[in-house]
């Protein structure tokens, strides 16, 4: 269904799309460079950006993605279908998701210490139509020869011979995206060449070139095919204006060439190199606009952005002011203009620390420096209260074959930002194999593919809603064993009491092959059976414990 498109959404996407350029200097630190160091350069200069939080990325979308002839409707490079933007910024597309085409599970998807930042990047954050998505999964890129999914724009199925790096899928784009998606896989092997990979089908640990070089192969032949558009143009400045970074495959479509192609090894000539001129601001960019998303009440949240300069004669003045100004913080109202003016530029942190319920806004003023006249940014944040949140049902998981299975849980009437399930990995002897967490892309997801199965192996899986921070309750436990039969009973009621010289089992009913693990994954305890106020003798620290019962870890603190 169409849904109606703010007017004043329209505005301001037309009016970004007519400011469109390179800022002068931004490039400067590519000039002259070549090799490792050129691609060096490119990481150094891509993570210098605005980092927005992963709800908040729908309402950059509508600047990124729209139509040129129509603005309301979603440009999706994973199928022909129509979609249009909701009426409400911010609001998910129904039927889409915010796809990572470099697919997080290549590189262990949110963590606090290194993936993060990939995980928000809009240079490689698309929206995408919803079973495309779930068809493409997270198959590498490639050209198929038995054809598994074709919605006429999305391919998946088996590579063809040379291709693939391993994996028996690949995922094949339509012919007018395939340099699209390789310049997106060249900065994201730049950008984050310093992530270790998970997957390493197309992306390598131990290179300074990142990709294999049967990927490298194939992403020059489709960037060669298909050049850069005025699509790629048009995004690429977007994005720039969303969170202060580009793509310099797309400003350079020949940059390629001096680090896996026909110019390898060999100095590069472009990016700017420009010593004088006049004071200019390279980032942020004038009128920009930072969307915090949505916070809890009682909560802050952070943002930083980089301000870059070129020839900056003094110290730059920063300040925020009209409306809800007060709600916002800077650390500083100087900063030092040679911080300013060098590729790094000064990382500035703003901080929103709302005090009351509601939609709040300010602006960023910068000012000094010797510019002609300031530089603004409108602020966006909004306070929501404290949610609370109920246990989510999991549901026996579905399509189990000897390498794969989808985990599946009941909606929620509860409003979430996403879920998380929790899976933990056994072999025969009860041991922990693995044991990660893995996130959906948005609220309307109620399953996950897996495609890692052993058959030999025991799987066992949680779930939990996601809202403004806070998690729900885990829920009950699904047990995927050996044999491919699903549990769906829920913990047995179970209390494990620290006492002196160990822990009292406080149980309903024995407690079969319970196993004792130390934090590093270390045996120490495997007991047949234990009753109710059998007491398990612990030396003081912290341990997991688990049983036939429930695959669920149980952690215990001995005093």
């Amino acid at each position: 269904m169409k849904k109606l498109y703010t007017l004043a959404l329209y505005i301001a996407t037309l009016t970004a799309t007519l400011q469109a350029s390179i800022p002068v200097g931004y490039y400067n630190t590519l000039a002259g460079k070549s090799g490792q160091a050129l691609k060096n350069a490119i990481h150094d200069l891509a993570i210098q950006r605005t980092v927005h939080s992963y709800g908040s990325l729908w309402t950059y979308f509508p600047q990124t993605d729209c139509m040129p002839d129509d603005h309301s409707r979603v440009w999706d490079m994973y199928s022909d279908y129509t979609y249009y933007f909701s009426s409400q910024p911010g609001n998910s597309t129904s039927g889409m998701n915010k796809e990572h085409s470099v697919p997080k599970s290549w590189w262990g998807g949110y963590t606090e210490s290194q993936g993060y930042i990939a995980y928000t990047d809009l240079n490689h954050l698309y929206p995408s139509d919803a079973t495309a998505n779930g068809a493409k999964l997270h198959y590498p890129l490639g050209e198929v020869s038995r054809v598994d999914f074709d919605n006429g724009c999305t391919r998946t199925g088996s590579p063809k011979a040379g291709q693939g790096g391993g994996s028996s899928m690949v995922f094949e784009p339509d012919d007018r995206y395939k340099g699209d998606f390789a310049r997106t896989y060249m900065y994201m092997a730049s950008a984050y060449q310093d992530y270790q990979w998970k997957y390493t089908w197309m992306m390598g640990n131990g290179s300074w070139l990142t990709l294999n070089q049967w990927s490298i192969d194939l992403l020059l032949r489709w960037a060669r095919e298909d050049p850069v558009s005025d699509k790629e143009k048009d995004r690429n400045d977007a994005v720039y204006r969303c969170q202060n970074n580009r793509n310099p495959f797309i400003d350079f479509p020949d940059l390629m060439e001096y680090i896996w192609g026909n110019h390898s090894g060999e100095v590069f000539t472009g990016g700017d190199d420009v010593i004088d001129g006049p004071p200019e601001l390279i980032s942020p960019v004038q009128n920009a606009e930072i969307y915090f998303g949505e916070v809890a009440l009682g909560r802050n949240l952070s943002i930083t952005i980089y301000i870059k300069g070129h020839n900056l004669t003094s110290n730059l003045s920063v300040t925020i002011y009209r409306d809800d100004a007060a709600m916002f913080s800077l650390p500083v109202s100087q900063i030092d203009r040679s911080t300013a003016n060098s590729s790094q530029g000064y990382p500035l942190t703003i901080t929103y620390t709302p005090t009351e319920l509601g939609d709040h806004k300010a602006r960023l003023l910068i000012s000094d420096g010797g510019l002609t006249g300031s530089f603004g940014m409108s602020l966006n944040a909004s306070c929501r209260a404290v949610p609370n949140l109920s246990a989510v049902t999991a549901l026996p998981a579905q399509e189990i074959t000897d390498s794969g299975y989808v985990a599946s849980w009941q909606p929620t009437s509860d409003e979430v930002d996403y879920f998380v399930v929790n899976r933990t990995i056994y072999d025969r002897q009860g041991s922990i194999v693995d044991s990660e967490s893995f996130t959906t892309d948005d609220a309307t997801e109620t399953t996950y593919r897996f495609t890692d199965r052993n058959p030999e192996h025991t799987h066992t899986y949680t779930v939990q809603a996601y809202r403004l921070g806070y998690l729900s309750p885990e829920s009950n436990v699904i047990t995927i064993d050996h044999s491919g039969i699903t549990g769906v009973e829920a913990d047995r009621p179970l209390a494990l009491l620290p006492t002196e010289g160990g822990v009292l089992v406080k149980c309903s009913e024995p407690l079969l092959n319970v196993m004792v693990y130390t934090t590093h994954g270390q045996v120490v305890r495997h007991i047949d059976e234990v009753r109710n106020d059998d007491i398990i003798s612990l030396p003081a620290g912290i341990y997991i414990l688990t049983m036939r019962q429930s695959r669920q870890a149980y952690k215990i603190v001995v005093f």
